[in-house]
């Protein structure tokens, strides 16, 4: 079968992220079950306008306003797809009419107040309608999603058949926990794309609360993206130079080990498709800390694999960290159920049901339509 996925990024682009790394994940699956694979992306600087990974053919063309037109002019020139996946990021590619064949459609969250993070009244309300009415005009479509928050969003925006499929990792558990004493300082972790909606800063203030506290933290920041500035001189005016640092981008190996060695992950984002980053802490034997926003709270089982603090709030989280810091045996209770919930979700028991299902739906007339 031939497999086509319109995403506005791939995993070379700069500004990639979780949902290219998961959306990766299910590609090179089908290619693993002998499927042809493509994947339109937007063009980026320096890149390529076509090439092949790990067996997927990734091609490049236009940017934002125009990349829909060039994909539908290099459309029309392949052989007939099986199955289009419509990748949403607050703005689809309306493939249900132009492609010509079974389309489903994909979303990792439903942007919602994240518009306010990049753009200010009135293009962030614009973004916001514009949404709501993009998934009404697709309410006959399928769509698929990792969390229940953004599938029941979906239907209340219109949306009539909403499937859920879980998101995994590549990360291996630990076979073992190795001992992790709950000891001064409390280390803490933040693993992200340094953008505005994800609120690194409020990762850094929750230090400076927990400094207010008695309680004396540290934090390690893995990421790069256009906040670093701001987040470094936000550290300045803190004075917290000797309590935050930036590692900037990671290999695999070193995240987890610094994962393996940070007390929480810390999350404070305005929401998530799902937190691809907890379970990968989770799998290092380390436990979540994250604010009270879609997404998060279904990566993060309160009081199971991690803590959810009540507000979004820098204070609010740090009360809840403090609070565990001062019972250790509940501590290594999170830290079990991190491991076990990591395991779980790794790719290897994730990808089989997943890969059936697009093949199902490669197979069957879809959208009414034949």
């Amino acid at each position: 079968m031939r497999f086509l996925m319109l995403n506005w990024r791939d995993p070379k682009n700069p500004l990639s992220g979780g949902a290219e790394r998961v959306t990766l994940a299910f590609m090179k699956a089908l290619v693993q079950k002998g499927h042809e694979v493509y994947w339109y992306a937007n063009s980026f600087p320096g890149c390529l306008n076509e090439e092949v990974i790990e067996g997927i053919h990734f091609v490049r063309g236009g940017g934002t306003g125009s990349s829909i037109i060039k994909a539908i002019k290099w459309y029309r020139s392949q052989n007939h797809f099986d199955l289009v996946i419509d990748q949403h990021h607050g703005i689809p590619w309306f493939a249900p009419w132009w492609c010509g064949t079974n389309c489903v459609s994909y979303i990792h969250e439903v942007l919602g107040p994240i518009w306010d993070s990049f753009y200010s009244w009135p293009l962030s309300s614009i973004g916001r309608c514009q949404e709501r009415w993009t998934h009404w005009f697709y309410r006959n479509n399928i769509f698929f999603t990792p969390s229940t928050y953004t599938r029941d969003t979906l239907i209340e925006h219109g949306v009539k058949s909403v499937e859920i499929m879980p998101n995994g990792v590549y990360t291996r558990a630990l076979q073992t926990l190795p001992e992790k004493k709950l000891e001064s300082p409390l280390r803490l972790i933040v693993v992200s794309r340094l953008a505005p909606n994800k609120r690194i800063d409020q990762a850094i203030r929750t230090v400076f609360s927990l400094k207010q506290m008695g309680v004396q933290a540290s934090l390690r920041i893995i990421g790069k993206g256009e906040s670093e500035q701001s987040l470094e001189s936000l550290v300045t005016e803190l004075k917290l130079e000797d309590q935050v640092v930036f590692l900037g981008g990671l290999s695999e190996n070193d995240k987890d080990a610094e994962l393996q060695n940070a007390h929480y992950l810390v999350h404070t984002s305005v929401r998530e498709g799902w937190g691809l980053n907890v379970i990968e802490a989770n799998a290092m034997g380390t436990p979540g800390a994250v604010y009270p926003v879609p997404g998060l709270v279904e990566s993060t089982i309160h009081d199971e694999t991690g803590v959810i603090s009540k507000k979004e709030t820098p204070e609010s989280l740090a009360e809840v960290l403090a609070a565990c810091y001062a019972n250790p045996f509940r501590y290594e209770y999170y830290r079990e159920n991190a491991l076990k919930r990591a395991d779980d979700s790794h790719w290897d028991k994730v990808l089989p049901s997943a890969i059936q299902w697009f093949e199902d739906h490669a197979s069957v007339v879809a959208n009414g339509k034949t």
